[in-house]
């Protein structure tokens, strides 16, 4: 399944040079505001150890990771609502991402000019909270006059979908995000149906300067408090660090200044694996002589909908799926193996997987 997240943040907070980090493609990282004027799109690797482990087991022809699509966004202004700056191509942008990632800049840098003329972490959340949150509340406003009519019918169906629109325009007007309106889960198909920006998962990323990547500083602790009550990941990432990394050709080199750094892993991988937790996602495997893959589903799922995610025929076709626990696999060291050990188990249609499972599905079409 394709996974998009979007990266945003004020103008010069470093989105860009977090995007060139994720990903090989190269987008301008300039001193000035709007230097990302289209959207910059990249598609990212999912560090994932175990199937290096799997494929040096099964010796493939070739290994195919799963991906991340990372959408790099034009900075957004205050106004951005109401079509300022480039505000109207920002939020259309973001709307088709699944996720996002919000840069916030948290260092200080004469050098690197700050669109509101001070370094303020909180302020910039909240203008770019303030532009989502009042363009969902221009959706929802027609939504709510539409609904109002239809209500007086006495139709309860009208009644209970204007009562959840209500609800919504009332936290939004509150300068509340969507995502905080709760209603019984069978509701929630009203609200995703509007599309509203405010109700996609958001991951907070506090760039800050070298010094700061381990322990964090001030800026990062008033982030934490801000966000607090939202059940949202905050992450500490050193953009300038990440950028050194990638410009390293080795993982010997990049181990080696990494250890220098006191860090264990670049950030980068922190945040892939905090959008597969903020998007609720797992992965499995195929493993054959042909092809090792990892591949991305909701955690979950069951067999017949992760078979769709290789190909719709699976899905539709389905008729059972032999499946190995990862650990299985790499005790016994291949799939006859564990056919031979009692560790291939097959299932039917009701099998929910867990994470690592490795997948083998029959069907016929």
């Amino acid at each position: 399944m394709a996974l998009k997240c979007g990266i945003v943040g004020l103008p010069n907070v470093g989105k860009s040079t977090m995007f060139n980090c994720l990903s090989n493609a190269k987008a301008q990282a300039a001193n000035f505001p709007f230097c990302t004027v289209e959207p910059n799109i990249g598609v990212i690797t999912v560090p994932d150890d175990r199937l290096n482990i799997l494929s040096d087991l099964v010796t493939p022809e070739k290994v195919v990771p799963t991906t991340i699509e990372i959408v790099d966004i034009a900075g957004l202004v205050k106004g951005a609502s109401k079509g300022e700056g480039l505000g109207n191509q920002f939020l259309g942008n973001i709307r088709e991402t699944d996720a996002i990632i919000h840069v916030i800049r948290c260092f200080d840098d004469d050098n690197v000019v700050h669109v509101d003329g001070s370094v303020n972490p909180v302020r910039d959340m909240d203008v770019i909270d303030m532009e989502l949150q009042l363009k969902d509340l221009e959706t929802v406003d027609k939504r709510v006059s539409a609904q109002q009519k239809a209500s007086k019918t006495g139709e309860k169906e009208s009644i209970k979908i204007l009562k959840i629109y209500t609800q919504l325009k009332e936290a939004l007007e509150a300068g509340k995000s969507a995502r905080t309106v709760t209603i019984d889960k069978k509701d929630q198909h009203y609200i995703d149906e509007l599309m509203l920006l405010t109700t996609k998962p958001i991951l907070y990323l506090c760039n800050v300067d070298e010094s700061s990547a381990n322990q964090g500083n001030a800026y990062v602790e008033a982030v934490k408090k801000a966000v607090k009550d939202e059940n949202a990941e905050v992450l500490v990432i050193a953009a300038g660090i990440e950028a050194e990394i990638t410009m390293l050709d080795t993982a010997e080199d990049r181990q080696e200044f990494l250890s220098e750094m006191g860090l264990e892993e670049p950030g980068v991988n922190k945040l892939i694996r905090s959008a597969y937790k903020l998007l609720d996602l797992q992965t499995y495997f195929t493993a054959g002589v042909k092809e090792v893959r990892a591949w991305t589903i909701t955690k979950g799922m069951k067999a017949p909908q992760a078979a769709g995610v290789i190909h719709t025929d699976f899905e539709k076709g389905f008729i059972r799926a032999e499946v190995i626990k990862y650990n299985n696999f790499i005790e016994l060291g291949s799939e006859s193996a564990c056919r031979d050990a009692g560790k291939l188990g097959v299932e039917g249609k009701d099998y929910v997987l867990d994470d690592g499972d490795i997948m083998h599905f029959r069907f016929n079409v």
